[in-house]
């Protein structure tokens, strides 16, 4: 106990100060320091201003994994990140998008609308060990010079294989996302952004579960579909009626089969 009472308590001044040179150590950040001009790294807007008022650096990192946590089968991936893959292909990045694993193959006429070409998207199928195959095949695409962006869907990834995709992102600055179910969401992840997107009522809610800086209470809410996306999806469901129509038309009408009498035939003629 006399130990405990020897020591002595540090003024705020020294505590400051001590603050500052531990600051000044490479790779070190304050929790308060979120914003573009409190951190280095560097972004790309998302697309989305209300998201990118919160992330840190005003858009997705480059050279960073962005973990995107949401229900099986939500399928919210695409209105989330498509926008700011949109913009940065106006802005003339240059570079292909490669999909691994993804559970749908992409709408391309939709993703045309939105900005997206569907020539500069690559799709890597895995094969039975899904995990091991389109891990390691998202580190590969990571290093390829022709790369923009990887978009990984990896349910299975133990932490460590999220560990070697993230060094690699880290490696060669491109972009990363990795989409998995958020049942996983109190599973630590070596992920410095972690997003757990919940959609309901044309909208997209937007959790920062792990953010470098001050945590965010409360939800982005953003909206679920962009213009473009709209006109394409509408579009695509009216020529759908509209088939609909048509082949109702050309079917033949059926008639109900009514009570046969027995004069309605001709009766055999008598020799």
């Amino acid at each position: 106990m006399a130990a405990l009472h020897s020591l002595p308590f540090s003024t705020a001044a020294s505590s400051q100060a001590q603050g500052r040179a531990v600051c000044d150590v490479p790779g070190v950040w304050r929790g308060s320091a979120w914003s573009s001009d409190g951190l280095s790294q560097r972004t790309r807007p998302s697309g989305h201003a209300l998201l990118d008022a919160q992330l840190p650096g005003g858009g997705w990192p480059l050279g960073a994994m962005a973990e995107v946590l949401q229900p099986a089968q939500a399928a919210r991936e695409w209105p989330l990140v498509l926008p700011g893959l949109a913009r940065a292909i106006a802005d003339g990045a240059q570079g292909r998008i490669v999909l691994i694993a993804p559970p749908h193959e992409p709408f391309a006429p939709a993703l045309q609308a939105a900005g997206l070409p569907a020539q500069r998207l690559s799709r890597v199928l895995a094969g039975a060990h899904q995990g091991t195959e389109a891990a390691w095949a998202g580190e590969q695409a990571l290093r390829c010079r022709d790369v923009l962006a990887v978009l990984a869907w990896l349910p299975q990834a133990h932490p460590q294989t999220l560990r070697r995709l993230q060094l690699a992102a880290a490696q060669h600055g491109r972009w990363l996302w990795v989409f998995r179910p958020d049942t996983l969401r109190e599973q630590s992840s070596p992920a410095p952004l972690r997003l757990w997107v919940q959609g309901g009522g044309g909208q997209l809610q937007v959790r920062f579960i792990k953010r470098r800086g001050a945590p965010l209470l409360e939800p982005v809410v953003l909206p679920l579909r962009n213009a473009g996306l709209a006109a394409v999806l509408d579009a695509q469901a009216r020529r759908k009626r509209q088939a609909q129509e048509d082949a109702d038309r050309l079917l033949p009408p059926t008639h109900a089969p009514g009570v046969v009498h027995a004069l309605d035939r001709i009766a055999p003629t008598r020799r």
